[in-house]
């Protein structure tokens, strides 16, 4: 099997699974109930004067 081919259907299967892995981890991890107040912070630190 060529290299190709054969890092091509990784990719179709893994590859497509640990993407969809890291997307749903992603969106839990901003989603989950202590995330707001460092979301607040981060959003307020382009309007504090340093």
């Amino acid at each position: 099997m060529e290299t190709y081919t054969a890092m091509r259907h990784f990719a179709d299967s893994w590859g497509l699974l640990a993407m969809a892995a890291f997307f749903i981890g992603a969106v839990v991890y901003t989603l989950r109930p202590g995330s707001k107040k460092t979301a607040r912070e981060a959003a307020d630190i382009p309007l504090k004067d340093d």
